[in-house]
């Protein structure tokens, strides 16, 4: 599956062009002018140091970085991939070799070095480590990579609801690489139903992870640097329960505004529209979620997956505050309590089969397209829901975590390491 040039990133690289044009007074090609050619316009474009908080700099950046990528695409087949942590909502990845680059990223750190001619480096070192793979891969036959394999690996698209004991997860924030590593192991170790390879695999990954920390330094002080280790230990010693992970816009879109809807008595009239959907078979659960009203409020439909106020969105530690891009955030369960008191999945499946007799009623037409899909959205909504039930409890804070589809495969391994860490250790004496 090949990606295109996202159509940010596309419209800033023609207005760079185009005005850097007007400013050099000839026809300025951002793909095959040379670096340092470019900066002479580009230092007139800025009118001093390069500033990334400034939105007419941050432009400029863009439309580089689109530059950069094109030159990277011809000269080594990268190509762009949905990465919704990056500032240009993409990177760049490699087919032959296991490489991530943020454009945007190569390009601010030039500008603000006032050396735009860095990105040939830049290009140089993809070669070197390109052909460095190629060369150990000679024979071999080694998987081209593609965008969904860079997807699955480094887009945060998957979203689960954490409920974290504070003061456990305090207390393991508060301690050294060293301890951690032997905590990690002993809890590995004692996860019984791991086969030996998977125990393995874990311990290289999660322990070597650790093991890049700055030694004797609690955990807490590093979380600027390593806010993903921390957020992962954060998960494996204090999160008391977990939803699944589901892709972001089935929670907004499906679970939680199935939530919302409750268990309404009566149905709203539907519109000549709606009733165009519903005879042209339309299954009743997505025509249900888009005309029957919340029963109860949603309290910012703008705010994290549309049911939790930004106002009340904070990292689960102070020691995030410095750390960019963090996947765990700690939310306000506040407008949850009352309808999870009142879901009940039997129910809502009822509420579903009524709008669908009440949908035939009105159109003398029985849903006949999507039938397998909503049984199947259906019945992962209610899971997750019911998972959520039981997560908004005192003494406990509700988080909303991103991870990779590769992060989301690994939760049932995990979830075993992560009893295995909270539950008692027996002692025998002799």
């Amino acid at each position: 599956m090949s990606m295109p040039m996202p159509p940010q990133l596309q419209a800033a690289k023609q207005q760079v062009a185009q005005v850097l044009s007007q400013v050099e007074g000839r026809q300025v090609d951002l793909v095959k002018d040379g670096w340092a050619q470019l900066e002479k316009g580009v230092i007139k474009l800025l009118g001093g140091p390069f500033r990334p908080e400034v939105p007419e700099h941050q432009v400029v950046a863009l439309g580089l970085a689109a530059a950069l990528g094109e030159r990277l695409g011809a000269e080594a087949g990268a190509f762009w991939f949905p990465m919704r942590e990056a500032v240009e909502g993409a990177q760049l990845g490699f087919p032959e070799a296991l490489i991530m680059l943020s454009p945007f990223g190569a390009v601010a750190d030039a500008l603000a070095r006032a050396k735009l001619d860095a990105l040939d480096d830049v290009a140089k070192d993809v070669r070197t480590n390109l052909a460095k793979v190629r060369f150990s891969a000679a024979g071999g036959g080694a998987r081209r990579l593609g965008p969904e394999d860079y997807m699955a690996l480094f887009d945060p698209a998957f979203v689960q609801l954490v409920a974290l004991d504070p003061d456990k997860a305090k207390q393991a924030w508060g301690q050294t690489p060293e301890r951690l590593a032997l905590d990690v192991r002993d809890a590995i170790s004692r996860a019984g139903k791991l086969p030996p390879e998977v125990k393995t695999q874990l311990e290289q990954q999660l322990v070597s992870a650790i093991g890049r920390l700055e030694p004797g330094k609690p955990l807490r002080a590093q979380m600027p640097k390593a806010p993903r280790v921390a957020e992962l230990v954060g998960m494996l010693f204090g999160a008391t329960h977990t939803t699944g992970a589901a892709g972001e816009e089935f929670w907004m879109e499906v679970v939680l505004p199935l939530l919302f809807v409750g268990q309404p008595q009566a149905f709203p009239p539907l519109d000549d529209d709606e009733l165009a959907a519903a005879k042209q078979g339309i299954d009743p659960l997505f025509l249900l979620l888009d005309v029957v009203p919340y029963q109860f409020k949603s309290p910012d439909e703008e705010g994290l997956l549309g049911a939790f106020p930004r106002a009340s969105l904070r990292p689960p530690d102070e020691g995030f505050n410095q750390a960019q891009s963090l996947r765990m955030i700690q939310v306000s369960a506040d407008a949850l309590a009352e309808p999870l008191k009142q879901f009940d999945p039997q129910a809502t499946r009822e509420v579903i089969r009524r709008f669908g007799a009440y949908v035939q009623e009105k159109t003398g037409t029985a849903p006949t397209q999507g039938a397998a899909e909503a049984k199947q959205m259906l019945d992962a909504a209610l899971t997750l829901l019911g998972d959520l039930k039981g997560m908004v409890q005192p003494g406990k804070v509700l988080c909303v975590r991103h991870l990779t589809e590769a992060e989301a495969s690994s939760e049932p391994a995990l979830s075993l390491v992560r009893q295995a860490s909270q539950a008692p250790r027996i002692i025998l004496a002799t």
